[in-house]
């Protein structure tokens, strides 16, 4: 068998064929129909051939298996090979010949086989997942464990924990009740030591005061005041020479107040106000023009006790006038500036369109009030002086004035509420401020939901007019209800 396989590879006859189909391929085109056809019938009886010696092998292979060596490949391979046409044609051979059930048996056998290796690997994958499954939950098993002994653990760490943690919360709420306790009392002894100074202040100026009376009586002239320098003849004061740079320092200070203090004081507002965004900068308005009056209230008085000493020994050659501000100026130590924070806190606490949590007071406002203050009394040392314009709520929004926040209704023709006011210099704008403006504006003034204890208000003495001038400014309320009514032009005359 193995020689006459090694004679049918050694002749090459597949080899033979190959060649001759190439061959045939490439003069396909160029052949006539007699020399296709010549062709084709040359490669089947090449084919045939091959053939011949393929089916003696087969016989040589399979008669050295014995009576039924290879009967199953045989079914499998060769009967399912020569039922469909090798052997005889479809016409000739019926369905139910005994090739044809041959070769549907071994059909099915392969089928069935096939299916019955399938359903075994599928059976071995089965069990391999069960066992991995098993394994993951035998680990879970164990981590739960692990786990939960774990959390008992835990539990009786904190339970003891615990313990210790209200024994401190109960100790700490004692010293927080003993510590404001401690802060009540404290704010109690501030307060009166507050009235004490304000009592010996007072005490203070009412003694100057006679005392200068009593010297005018008794010696023809007043008590002597810090001597000024005596000026040349022709020559400029002090204050004139000072003015334009003391004018531009102000104008900037007040920039700052309103870039830089009023958002620090913005900030600490809101810690304790923290969801009333108008409430804080109402205040903030209110604290500047309160300031502003507070500061012109003390320069008028200061002008006056000035004005009053200067009077018998002046003799020029500047004016009285020229005088009194020149000594203002050289001496703006003099300028009581806490009792002006003082008096701008306690108009504050009366003002009906602002509040205030009860625990907390207007205090904490000290140091930008303080810095505002010192700003109003330079304005109103300047000749001529500045001022603030005067504000109402639900007034019409004037462009050349104010500029409108970032939370406005730009439509909107009235003002909803101020945020900084705008500095004048009679009626001309040197600085705008900044206003809300907001559709549907109330015309009555805001009052506050939950004022703090009003303490008793301060009278105020209608302005006094210009003499020869053709404004006229109305008398100012005595009341806290109403805003004050003075005008840029009013505020300045007769300090």
């Amino acid at each position: 068998m193995a020689e006459s396989l090694r004679r049918m590879v050694n002749n090459g006859n597949f080899t033979s064929l190959q060649d001759k189909l190439e061959k045939w391929l490439d003069d396909y085109h160029i052949n006539t129909n007699d020399q296709n056809v010549a062709r084709a019938c040359e490669l089947v009886e090449l084919n045939a051939r091959v053939q011949g010696q393929l089916f003696t092998l087969l016989n040589l292979v399979a008669s050295e298996g014995g009576l039924y060596g290879g009967v199953n490949t045989l079914k499998n391979r060769l009967l399912p090979w020569l039922s469909s046409g090798f052997a005889a044609s479809a016409a000739s051979v019926s369905a139910d010949t005994s090739l044809a059930v041959l070769a549907e048996a071994a059909d099915k056998d392969r089928q069935i086989t096939e299916i019955q290796s399938h359903y075994e690997q599928q059976l071995d994958n089965m069990e391999k997942d069960l066992n991995d499954t098993k394994e993951d939950a035998a680990a879970l098993k164990a981590e739960l464990d692990e786990t939960r002994d774990e959390l008992d653990d835990t539990r009786r760490k904190s339970t003891g924990t615990m313990m210790a943690t209200e024994d401190e919360i109960i100790r700490l709420k004692e010293e927080l009740r003993l510590t404001r306790d401690e802060a009540s009392s404290l704010r109690t002894r501030v307060d009166l030591v507050g009235d004490y100074e304000r009592q010996v202040r007072v005490l203070r100026d009412e003694i100057a005061i006679l005392r200068g009376e009593r010297a005018a009586l008794e010696n023809g002239f007043p008590e002597p005041l810090p001597p000024l320098p005596p000026p040349r003849p022709g020559s400029p004061t002090h204050a004139k020479l000072t003015d334009s740079v003391r004018r531009s320092r102000l104008i900037g200070r007040y920039n700052d107040l309103f870039s830089i203090d009023r958002v620090e004081a913005l900030t600490t507002l809101r810690r304790y106000i923290p969801d009333d965004e108008e409430m804080v900068q109402r205040i903030i308005f209110v604290g500047v023009q309160e300031a502003f009056h507070a500061a012109k209230m003390a320069f008028r008085a200061m002008r006056l006790r000035v004005r009053k000493n200067l009077a018998i020994t002046h003799v020029g050659p500047e004016t009285l006038e020229e005088a009194v501000l020149d000594y203002i100026v050289r001496n703006t130590d003099l300028f009581d500036v806490n009792g002006a924070v003082q008096d701008t806190i306690r108009a504050m606490n009366v003002n009906p369109k602002i509040s205030f949590p009860a625990e907390i007071d207007f205090n904490l406002l000290h140091p930008f009030i303080r810095e505002v203050c010192r700003c109003g009394w330079g304005m109103c040392a300047l000749e001529p002086p500045l001022d603030i314009s005067p504000a109402t709520d639900a007034e019409l929004y004037n462009e050349l004035k104010y500029r409108r926040s970032y939370d406005s209704e730009f439509t909107a023709p009235l003002v909803a509420y101020h945020v900084w006011p705008a500095m004048m210099e009679y009626d001309r704008v040197v600085v705008k401020g900044e206003a809300v403006t907001k559709r549907g504006a109330s015309l009555s003034p805001r009052r506050a939901t939950s004022p703090r204890p009003m303490s008793p208000s301060r009278s105020r003495s209608p302005s006094p007019t210009r003499s020869g001038s053709a404004m006229s400014v109305s008398s100012r309320p005595s009341s806290r209800s109403s805003p004050r009514p003075y005008s840029a032009a009013s505020s300045y005359v007769s300090y």
